[in-house]
């Protein structure tokens, strides 16, 4: 697998340390996705590593009244495109950035469907701000060194569930990078 930008701090506790790359990217050597999500709209939970596990994942904090709502239209597309090769796009609204998402959960979902066509997984409203993150995403945050600074921060993981990459908001999910970065992965 190719070396990413900004995995160099991974890169070097692998080498200096001697540790494998799930506990570099981990605490504790566990998987990114260890944890139980509330579907949208739902109090239905799925265990992530259970359900996406084998799969390459984009993790996206989004927005329904944001300048990059739009992006909801290139990840629908990713995830069509690339679906039956493995890829799963997982939404998590959140309203920690300029009280752009603030409708229930119900508005959201229907915001989603009705505007955007969306089929992919979306989960309960979502703190991912640093220092305040629940606990999976401070768990991709501390992973990647990043945390999101605004809506549409995009965290890839490969097949095992470790962190591949991320992507400031600015970065359209039809961007060659995240595109590359996917097919490199599946």
């Amino acid at each position: 697998m190719k070396l990413v930008h900004n995995r160099f701090s991974t890169l070097a506790a692998v080498i200096l340390f001697g540790l494998g790359s799930a506990q570099a990217d981990s605490p504790a050597g566990r998987s990114l996705l260890d944890f139980d999500a509330r579907r949208l709209g739902s109090e239905a939970t799925v265990n992530l590593r259970e359900q996406y596990e084998g799969r390459v994942l984009l993790v996206v904090n989004t927005a329904s009244q944001c300048a990059f709502t739009g992006q909801y239209e290139g990840l629908e597309a990713l995830y069509a495109k690339y679906r039956e090769r493995g890829l799963v796009v997982l939404g998590f609204p959140s309203n920690d950035f300029g009280n752009q998402e603030p409708g229930t959960e119900e508005q959201i979902k229907d915001f989603c469907r009705l505007t955007y066509s969306v089929k992919f997984p979306m989960f309960a409203k979502t703190r991912v701000r640093q220092g305040n993150a629940d606990p999976f995403f401070q768990r991709l945050g501390e992973a990647a060194g990043s945390y999101p600074k605004w809506n549409f921060h995009k965290y890839l993981i490969d097949r095992n569930g470790r962190l591949a990459d991320d992507f400031q908001s600015f970065t359209s999910p039809k961007s060659d990078a995240i595109v590359d970065a996917i097919e490199e992965l599946l």
